[in-house]
């Protein structure tokens, strides 16, 4: 496999941002609320299961308030094709009480309070931050990692300097495309 100089991964990246100007992930919400689910139940599922099983959901419920409303029992009979689906009912309820009780209703902006909620690791919260608020967070999906080294002049420019990045000072501006809104401006 030819290697991408400098250039070509340039000349790349404005190829992808040309053909889809606006990236957005996979998974379908209608708000933060129900992006913030669609996330947890994501984990160890494919998004397109995922969005199978929240697609009447998300008619239903949008907001922690009504997710409660719902209970635990009507949740699970939602997304019971989703593995590992009553773990995940729990933290969702456990998650939408939380919501209530601490951030009045509303999905916190910022990712030490995200992680304190049930079933919301460190991805999920970088994955929410980015989608929902447009935050320059290192949501960088396995998938994205694994081809990674594939490319081996991208893995120089991008992947080093992002585990580099992720140590310590937060993501800068916005990128070109979904693959590389977690690069740091060095990587580009």
């Amino acid at each position: 496999m030819k290697k991408f100089s400098p250039a070509e991964a340039d000349a790349f990246f404005a190829a992808l941002a040309a053909k889809i100007p606006h990236p957005k992930g996979e998974l379908e919400s209608v708000n933060p609320y129900t992006l913030l689910v669609a996330v947890v139940l994501s984990a160890q599922a494919t998004d397109a299961g995922v969005n199978k099983a929240t697609k009447e959901l998300f008619r239903l419920v949008d907001s922690p308030e009504k997710m409660l409303s719902l209970g635990e029992a009507r949740l699970k009979s939602h997304i019971k094709t989703i593995g590992l689906f009553n773990t995940k009912a729990k933290n969702v309820i456990a998650l939408s009480r939380m919501l209530m009780t601490e951030h009045g209703g509303q999905v916190p902006r910022d990712r030490e309070s995200l992680q304190t909620l049930p079933g919301v690791g460190r991805k999920t919260a970088n994955v929410v931050l980015n989608v929902a608020f447009g935050e320059p967070t290192p949501a960088r999906p396995l998938r994205v990692q694994g081809a990674t080294p594939r490319l081996p002049p991208l893995r120089r420019r991008v992947a080093l300097p992002l585990q580099r990045e992720n140590r310590g000072a937060g993501m800068n501006r916005k990128c070109r495309w979904q693959l590389s809104r977690c690069l740091p401006a060095a990587a580009r």
